[in-house]
């Protein structure tokens, strides 16, 4: 194989895949079939949901920076100004959900900050790769550039956009409908003569002209505008044509627009392709599903499937999970998809506020199999739900759970699995040996002395998946490599950056040649949306296990790396 996956498209949902796999460790060829990344602003709103994955994958902050809150809108008429428009329903922030508004950045800045992160974790873009033939058998997928070139992967995933060659090669179709017959341009542009301290909206005119808004990019000098023609108008997307249609419907001249730095347009509709899946080829974001962009939920969608696919690509690549787990990647996020498709749809119509719906902090997976609750009377947080944030001991859960790997949260005293307890709190729970491939997920933090004593071991060619740091000494069996600050057994890789609060436990059964699954366990008095239990929390940030007491939770997690 010259790689373990092929990801066919670098937009916001292929560069956060192959970050996600990076930081796991697995080999995957980014192609994009362009020279360069996509160069507009389109898909600028990052949801609050979206925020928590990025905050995850650590470009969170690069991505504030570079951005804003969305503005007020401001309605004009006749060249006056008559009254503003809350684009948005407020929320207030919360302890466990810190990220209460969209954010705000052009589609092209989220772009680059994702490629220099997967730069950061090792991996790269391959420029003017376009697929143009994939074939696949029961070993792998076989994929022919335009070039003649030709490369092998164990799995691929189309990410190439809502015209995805890849999906088209596989037979897969789409069904939908046309959301608006009207034709919509946008476009970035600079503008002199308005302010950039609103989002500025034109209504239709009595002449039959459709709507016009510009709105102030954060972090640029840009606006975007956006303008709604009749049905069977071709919108010119010259530098003249915008000129021509800005004067037409605003008091400003047409000199007013004195650069055009993007242009195209759309029809807008809500297709959702039929399969997700076909063999050993996945389909995410606009290849499985096309929004109106009214909601903002077409970037946000497609990059929560990526994460939902890349720890479970990374679970049977790298950890021994049986390859059966990628089949929940679809029975999880196609009816995702489907629920947020109706959503968009209902906000393009006006039947819909943007609201708590569209920040997709409710989304989850209860209906998954994924998903076991073994509580008799389940609490308000429910297995499949998103794991709020919270503070147990003074530490914030989102600063645990970042990194790849699992947490298991024991609160108001639930007891976690018994293993042989290490000094410094290392632990292998259950009585599991993580031989082998064992992974140690995310930054591995040891106070003192974390010593494996008796049958307790990291042997072999242990991974430590993120930065292994010890402030004491970091002892474990077989070969030990200290490289700086990271000290591991056997053969040691500190790839990415993750940060891990609390103890580092393998929680399984038995020990296993395919590596047993690393679980971060934090344990303290309950944040008031959690209440008492055990809550294992998978790598994207979902509750996969509840329970009263710790009976199951071996044999479920043996399903994510106890294969052979």
């Amino acid at each position: 194989m010259d790689t373990e996956v092929l990801v066919v498209g670098a937009g916001p949902t292929g560069l956060t895949l192959g970050i996600d796999l990076a930081r796991r460790g697995v080999a995957a060829l980014v192609a994009e079939r362009a020279q360069t990344l996509f160069p507009g602003s389109r898909g600028k709103g990052i949801q609050p949901r979206t925020m928590e994955v990025f905050d995850d994958l650590g470009v969170l902050g690069a991505l504030r920076a570079a951005g804003g809150p969305y503005p007020v809108g401001m309605v004009w008429q006749d060249g006056r100004r008559v009254g503003e428009h809350r684009m948005f329903d407020p929320a207030e922030p919360s302890e466990d959900a810190p990220y209460n508004e969209p954010l705000m950045v052009p589609q092209w800045r989220t772009q680059e900050i994702l490629r220099a992160r997967l730069e950061e974790l090792g991996g790269s873009v391959a420029f003017g790769r376009e697929v143009v033939g994939l074939t696949q058998d029961g070993g792998g997928v076989r994929a022919e550039f335009a070039s003649g070139e030709m490369v092998t992967a164990r799995y691929a995933v189309a990410a190439d956009g809502g015209r995805s060659t890849v999906r088209r090669l596989l037979g897969i179709g789409m069904t939908g409908e046309t959301v608006d017959p009207s034709p919509v341009l946008v476009a970035d542009v600079r503008i002199s003569g308005l302010d950039r301290d609103n989002w500025h909206l034109f209504p239709p005119g009595g002449d039959g002209d459709g709507y016009l808004a510009l709105c102030p990019l954060a972090g640029t000098e840009d606006f975007q505008l956006t303008a709604q023609f009749t049905d069977g108008t071709v919108p010119d997307l010259s530098l003249e044509g915008i000129r021509k249609v800005v004067a037409a419907r605003t008091h400003l001249a047409p000199e007013a627009v004195t650069e055009l730095r993007w242009a195209s347009d759309f029809r807008p509709r809500a297709a959702l392709a039929d399969r997700f899946r076909s063999g050993r080829v996945f389909l995410a974001g606009d290849a499985a599903h096309v929004h109106s962009p009214a909601g903002g939920q077409g970037l946000n969608t497609s990059v929560q499937d990526a994460y939902n696919l890349g720890w479970k690509l990374g679970a049977v690549l790298r950890d021994g999970a049986d390859p059966a787990l990628l089949d929940s990647y679809e029975e999880e996020r196609r009816p995702v998809a489907a629920d947020v498709l109706g959503l968009s749809t209902r906000v393009h119509r006006g039947e819909t506020r943007r609201g708590d719906a569209t920040r997709q902090l409710g989304l989850g997976y209860r209906h998954s199999p994924l998903t076991h609750d073994t509580r008799p009377e389940p609490g308000p947080l429910r297995a499949g739900d998103r794991a709020p944030d919270g503070t147990v001991n003074g530490t914030r859960l989102f600063d645990t759970f970042r990194g790849p790997h699992w947490t298991l949260l024991a609160l108001e005293g639930a007891q976690a699995p018994g293993g042989a307890e290490a000094p410094g709190g290392a632990q292998a729970a259950g009585g599991a040996h993580a031989a082998g491939g064992a992974h140690a997920a995310g930054e591995a933090q040891a106070a003192g002395e974390a010593q494996a004593p008796g049958g307790a071991q990291a042997a072999g060619g242990a991974r430590a998946v993120g930065e292994a740091q010890a402030a004491g000494e970091a002892h474990a069996a077989g070969e030990a490599h200290a490289a700086g600050e990271a000290h591991a057994a056997g053969e040691a890789h500190a790839v990415g950056e993750a940060h891990a609060v609390g103890e580092a436990h393998a929680v399984g059964e038995a020990s296993a040649s395919g590596g047993a699954v690393v679980v971060r366990v934090v344990r303290g008095p309950a944040p008031r949306v959690y209440g008492p239990g055990l809550y294992l929390v998978r790598p994207d940030g979902y509750v996969g296990w509840a329970g009263d007491s710790a009976a199951g939770l071996p044999a479920y997690l043996a399903r994510f790396g106890q294969g052979g």
